[in-house]
């Protein structure tokens, strides 16, 4: 498979300044803002008061600021939420999407080729080891003015477009908030947990996630499917069911050659790797995210 170059322009970029801006982010997100180093990041979640999720972020830290990618739906609503936060902090909270760019170049060979370009940190890039796609990735960002000059020393990969994109996160199972998370999930739903860090100290809904941690389950989780043969691919928020009842819904869902790929949320107790649903009459495995 050639290297893919998605562009992300859609995705909202929050710069975070000031000397408060670690402490900021540590206590309002799930992960362990205040462990990131210059040139490191994570993904986190943040969280109502009651645990639910409003928004999925990669948090990168970079020398003097941190720097917050976010999907187009939740860009407004991360800046407005961090920025009613701010009392006596420290810190300040900038929209910078429109003024930069962020390009996602994925598949084998990816970081390589990206190496190879030669770039330096005298290029005012941001290079980070994010993938939207579940393939191997690098996500650059940097001043829009530089846009073209990067994709011109990139010629080595291939353009693609929103929708392989769509399909290939769906297969490799990548949620996407605003379609498989939205602000009714739970953290453990979404069975992104690397997302959390459990020993981290107090943040906006701790208290919800350590709950559902002591009961040791959710009554619902995300899982992929796969619908062997031919046919569409079934709309989001239509039923699974086993045994004629139903059992959860679609999220998302695409017709590949070899077969229908979907994530879906899938009650207990159906919601395990091999499990069968029936989705339009027809049958579909199940499937858990890799590691899980």
């Amino acid at each position: 498979m050639s290297v893919r170059i998605y562009d992300l322009a859609a995705h909202g970029r929050i710069q975070v300044t000031g000397d408060d801006r670690a402490r900021l982010l540590h206590a309002m997100t799930t992960n362990h803002v205040q462990g990131l180093k210059p040139g490191e990041g994570l993904y986190a979640f943040f969280l109502n008061a009651q645990g639910r999720i409003q928004a999925d972020v990669h948090v990168l830290c970079l020398d003097g600021h941190l720097l917050l990618d976010t999907e187009p739906e939740t860009r407004l609503g991360v800046y407005e939420h961090l920025d009613k936060y701010i009392i006596a902090d420290d810190a300040y909270v900038e929209d910078v999407t429109d003024a930069t760019f962020c390009l996602a170049v994925e598949g084998e060979g990816a970081a390589e080729l990206v190496a190879g370009a030669g770039f330096t940190a005298t290029d005012g890039l941001t290079v980070a080891a994010i993938s939207a796609s579940g393939a191997p990735g690098v996500r650059l960002y940097g001043p829009i003015a530089e846009k073209a000059a990067v994709l011109g020393r990139l010629a080595g990969a291939v353009p693609a477009s929103a929708e392989e994109l769509e399909t290939a996160r769906i297969r490799n199972f990548v949620p996407r908030y605003g379609a498989d998370i939205t602000d009714a999930t739970l953290p453990q739903e979404s069975q992104m947990m690397h997302a959390v860090h459990f020993s981290k100290g107090c943040y906006l809904g701790q208290e919800i996630v350590e709950r559902v941690r002591s009961r040791g389950h959710v009554n619902r989780c995300l899982m992929g499917f796969r619908l062997a043969g031919g046919g569409g691919a079934p709309a989001a928020k239509t039923p699974m069911t086993v045994d004629g009842k139903e059992t959860g819904e679609v999220t998302s869902a695409v017709a590949t050659a070899d077969g229908v790929f979907g994530l879906g949320y899938v009650r207990v107790p159906h919601n395990k790797a091999g499990a069968v649903v029936t989705i339009d009459g027809r049958a579909a495995e199940l499937f858990a995210p890799a590691g899980v």
